[in-house]
């Protein structure tokens, strides 16, 4: 029983541990591409070393070589010359520039070594850095899109819009009955009015028109030319 309990726990403790990644996975990502980045950076700077390096054995294999040759050929002279004491001491230098100059070699080609296995890594983990960005460029549009969406889709903002429409609804409904209410007031009030009970009765022609129609216009048009001709 106890040991369920652990391996239960252990598995809630791996279930939160991957629900914070998946939570924090950008961010995470980030400092990670930072880590790697400054990686590179020292990266970089021991290829430069080791470059530097290589080149200084390599000036120091021309120079012992140099050495080299001019001692051989001055004890080359001095053999001739029959000094041999001096000729030996020459020859002694010769074997130490050589095992200077050898040593030299050896170093070289660690440094050759190194630098081109540097300089692979290097190109290999810069190309990998290159694909995570744009990844990590395309992951972070995503999750742009999908905040957005999840703000446009959120069920409180449907239940808004919806709540937001009924209430226009409603209020378009009681604009329009206080608009039929006004029109009926109106027309209510003209019908009530004196005035309109007076146009009525002209219009019966009891009493003189209250309005001049097209017909008295005509008739005073026509009177005009007549008493004009």
């Amino acid at each position: 029983m106890f040991k369920m309990f652990l391996t239960l726990l252990r598995g809630r403790a791996a279930e939160a541990e991957q629900a914070f990644g998946d939570r924090h996975a950008l961010a995470i990502l980030d400092q990670q591409l930072r880590d790697v980045t400054a990686s590179l950076e020292r990266g970089r700077k021991a290829l430069a070393l080791t470059m530097a390096q290589e080149q200084g054995e390599s000036q120091r294999i021309a120079r012992t070589q140099a050495q080299i040759a001019d001692l051989e050929a001055r004890v080359g002279e001095a053999i001739d010359a029959g000094r041999e004491a001096l000729a030996l001491e020459g020859a002694e230098a010769i074997a130490r520039l050589e095992a200077d100059r050898d040593a030299a070699i050896a170093a070289h080609e660690r440094y050759k070594i190194e630098t081109t296995r540097l300089r692979a890594h290097l190109i290999q983990t810069e190309s990998r850095v290159l694909e995570v960005e744009r990844g990590r460029r395309l992951a972070r549009a995503a999750a742009a899109v999908m905040e957005t969406r999840s703000q446009t889709d959120d069920a409180t903002a449907r239940a808004t819009v919806a709540e937001a429409e009924a209430t226009l609804k409603r209020l378009q409904e009681r604009q329009s009955e206080a608009d039929a209410a006004a029109a009926a007031f109106d027309e209510l009030s003209r019908e009530r009015a004196p005035q309109t009970t007076a146009e009525k009765l002209a219009e019966a022609g009891f009493g003189p028109r209250l309005r001049t129609t097209g017909q008295d216009v005509l008739d005073r048009l026509k009177s005009q030319r007549k008493n004009a001709a």
